[in-house]
């Protein structure tokens, strides 16, 4: 029986022959069959997204927010491809003097989320905007040996450490094959169609993993692809859906329903994953934005009880929103105030329980916005 998600190419001979997958072009032939389950869950992964939109609209410091965001998304998105790092380590404002190479992947992958988005308002959603981005991801990091942001010229496979072509769990197409399923998906991407934008989304995201164009680096760049195509439908207005967090904690069923669309061209399966994970991913957005709300809102109260040391106090706790993990010489620096007024604040704060100071003692102790981390720490 023909399988409508495409076939098998035998390359090489002999010895050295191995069979690599071409996947067939968008949209799927027969059409994707909406049946009723899967309708219900389209319907509550629109509501979910809707509900992230209207709240990202409401709060007025939403770009603080969606800073966060990009950092938990970058930092999930790595995590599941075996990253060691942590959010502390993300944060941490010694990093340009302390770094590692695990940090340095996340970090790389922030610098791309945000050069991709800015990207998409001077070109559409395409593969030249996909390289750039890829280029961005592996600069100075593992990884970087291998063609960034280049299509791949060799054949590349998936597998546990150690695979060949013989022992792969995964052959993508061979270069010929995925240079043209890249222009077919190009296409694909910025076609109309009568698909909601949604199950459109989970097809990119399948589709870019199986053609798998690059040596490294895939997994981050399709997810990321399914941020910068709602953020292109205008379905999302910030990058606020942190979908990595429960592929991460889906990471099995993730890869394996992936997988069954190649084995037996069922989507429709893989469809109903995906929007399982838009919609609890927007919902634990939806929580997280709203938890952080209500911090900021006690904790003002607390700094403009202060009276008269209110206001360089609320200066140092605008500045803690965006880094959570300071160092009182650094942040004077940074915002233009001399060392005793930080330490001053810093010391108000801690008292107010806002930050707690790490355990290290002279003048570069370091001091950490403890509940705030603790919120964005979820599933991390």
């Amino acid at each position: 029986m023909e399988n409508r998600a495409g076939t098998y190419q035998i390359n090489l001979s002999g010895e050295t022959e191995y069979k690599s997958f071409v996947p067939n072009a968008l949209p799927p032939n027969p059409a994707i069959e909406i049946r009723n389950d899967l309708l219900k869950q389209l319907i509550r992964a629109n509501n979910a997204v809707v509900t992230l939109e209207s709240i990202s609209k409401r709060i007025p410091n939403m770009e603080l927010f969606i800073s966060m965001y990009v950092r938990k998304e970058a930092l999930m998105s790595s995590q599941i491809e075996g990253t060691q790092a942590t959010l502390e380590d993300i944060f941490d404002i010694k990093i340009p003097k302390n770094t590692n190479q695990d940090v340095e992947d996340v970090i790389n992958y922030i610098k791309a989320t945000n050069y991709a988005i800015k990207r998409l308002a001077a070109l559409p959603l395409c593969n030249r905007l996909i390289k750039e981005t890829h280029a961005i991801l592996m600069r100075g990091v593992r990884g970087q040996e291998k063609s960034p942001g280049k299509f791949r010229s060799s054949q590349n496979w998936v597998g546990g450490r150690g695979s060949s072509l013989k022992t792969a769990i995964y052959i993508p197409p061979n270069t010929d094959d995925m240079r043209q399923a890249m222009s077919d998906l190009e296409k694909y991407i910025n076609s109309d169609d009568q698909l909601d934008e949604l199950i459109k989304a989970a097809l990119i995201h399948y589709q870019f993993e199986t053609i798998h164009p690059f040596l490294d680096g895939n997994g981050r760049i399709g997810r990321l692809l399914i941020i910068l195509f709602l953020m292109e439908k205008k379905r999302l207005t910030t990058p606020a859906l942190y979908i990595s967090y429960y592929l991460k904690l889906n990471r099995v069923e993730y890869y394996d329903r992936m997988s069954e669309v190649r084995k037996k061209g069922d989507y429709e399966q893989w469809i109903n994953f995906f929007l399982k994970a838009v919609e609890e991913s927007a919902q634990d957005a939806v929580r997280t934005i709203n938890k952080l709300t209500d911090l900021q809102n006690k904790n003002i109260e607390l700094i403009e009880a202060m009276g008269r040391t209110a206001k360089n106090t609320k200066h140092v706790f605008h500045f803690l929103e965006k880094n959570p993990i300071i160092e009182i010489g650094q942040t004077a620096e940074l915002l233009g105030l001399s060392f005793n007024t930080v330490a001053s604040a810093v010391d108000r704060l801690v008292k107010a329980g806002i930050l707690v100071q790490r355990e290290e003692a002279g003048r570069n102790r370091t001091f950490i916005y403890k509940e705030y981390l603790d919120i964005l720490r979820s599933g991390t």
